[in-house]
């Protein structure tokens, strides 16, 4: 079992940046691949970013691509989402999943065995 923690959300202008992290304890880090999913008021929780076990494949919604970056330090226990150019739409409630399967589609929230308890992310106009 893995559990996980996320920090960094924050209020932020349109525009500007911030650094999502999610620290791991339990099981070994390095056996699973990880993601960051979202999920804003009134709307289902959204794939945004997959990182495999040994961060060699990675993969982004359209909606985050070239402004978002997934990265993981597996001797720290950590994944990171590095967020700029923040646009409003970005608002949400941003959760850090793990998934010890080699099977799954990796946007889909059924692929993800543990999740945290989320950070806020706000984007002002």
């Amino acid at each position: 079992q893995v559990q996980l923690e996320e920090s960094g959300g924050g209020l932020v202008q349109a525009g500007g940046s911030l650094r999502l992290s999610c620290a791991a304890s339990g099981r070994t880090f390095s056996s699973y691949n990880m993601a960051w999913f979202r999920q804003a008021p009134g709307k289902e929780r959204e794939f945004v970013s997959y990182i495999t076990r040994s961060a060699g494949t990675t993969y982004y919604a359209n909606s985050v691509k070239g402004r978002f970056t997934i990265s993981r330090d597996n001797a720290k226990n950590t994944v990171s989402l590095q967020m700029n150019n923040l646009k409003p739409e970005d608002t949400a409630v941003y959760y850090c999943a793990a998934s010890a399967r080699y099977s799954g589609t990796y946007s889909y929230t059924e692929t993800y065995d543990y999740w945290g308890q989320g950070t806020q992310v706000t984007v002002s106009s």
